[in-house]
């Protein structure tokens, strides 16, 4: 049978809140029976951007997750609800029942995503329903996704054999796995938010000037281990990404053509500039 998926791609990105506000635009002052009542015109983002800056000046970047319920397949919110208020369609599309959920403002609390909203007027959980109003009338994909204009999200309709081949394909992770919820939403490129990198520049003094040394070799060491190697660019800039949070000490060599190779130990605790590396 096939299900609903939802693919995020981090590096396409780019804060421009179309998902947000479409969501708004969908659901705010609009109810739609079985599926949702109107939602809070402030407070609520069933689509809710994460935004996260990463390094020091110059060498710095800036990552934005969209984080929308995750539709899991095990889904903790569905097990804390009572008289099935909240259901998995066959779709994989997870429904709070807008009746049935009434009162019951532990649903909120047992999503481990902070995906549910508590609804005060209303005194109901709400969260994203994947547009299944639209999606069961012949639409193929949920608002968030028409609205994207850099093609960040994607909505897949798939049996879960072609979405596992997408799966790895594409390298996809899903956000937080330890929850073990099996979420149905899946994430591109998530290290620029998850992970850590470790950058600098090269440089050196010819007649009495300092420039920039592009391609210089540069190595990265962990516990004596070469871990990773790259080239220095036109402006004699490096970057190894995908690096764990306070994973500790790491060591630099930097090889460039009539230099003395130089080596030097950093620190890793949270995304890295090295500075500038004189030759």
């Amino acid at each position: 049978m096939k299900k609903w998926n939802l693919i995020i791609d981090v590096e396409k990105c780019e804060d421009c809140n179309d998902c947000f506000l479409s969501c708004k635009d969908e659901h705010v002052d609009n109810d739609w029976p079985g599926y949702s009542v109107s939602q809070p015109r402030h407070g609520h983002r069933w689509m809710n951007i994460m935004r996260k800056e990463r390094g020091q000046y110059p060498l710095i970047d800036v990552a934005y997750r969209p984080t929308p319920c995750m539709h899991c397949d095990s889904a903790p919110c569905i097990k804390a609800a009572r008289g099935n208020a909240v259901y998995k369609r066959n779709d994989g599309i997870v429904i709070i029942d807008p009746i049935k959920a009434k009162g019951q403002q532990q649903v909120v609390k047992a999503c481990p995503y902070g995906a549910v909203w508590w609804n005060e007027e209303k005194d109901i959980p709400q969260k994203c329903t994947f547009c299944a109003h639209l999606l069961d009338e012949g639409w193929t994909k949920p608002r968030c996704v028409q609205a994207c204009p850099t093609g960040a999200l994607r909505a897949i309709y798939a049996e879960d054999s072609e979405m596992e081949r997408i799966i790895k394909a594409e390298d996809l992770e899903v956000l937080h796995p330890e929850y073990k919820t099996r979420p149905r939403v899946y994430y591109k490129n998530l290290y620029l938010y998850e992970k850590c990198f470790i950058a600098g520049s090269v440089a050196f003094e010819k007649d009495g000037a300092i420039e920039c040394a592009q391609g210089a070799t540069v190595s990265l060491f962990k516990d004596s281990n070469k871990i990773a190697e790259t080239t220095t660019d036109t402006f004699g800039d490096f970057k190894f990404d995908k690096l764990d949070e306070n994973s500790g000490n790491y060591t630099l060599e930097i090889v460039y053509q009539g230099h003395k190779k130089k080596a030097l130990d950093v620190e890793l605790k949270t995304s890295l500039n090295a500075g500038t590396i004189h030759l």
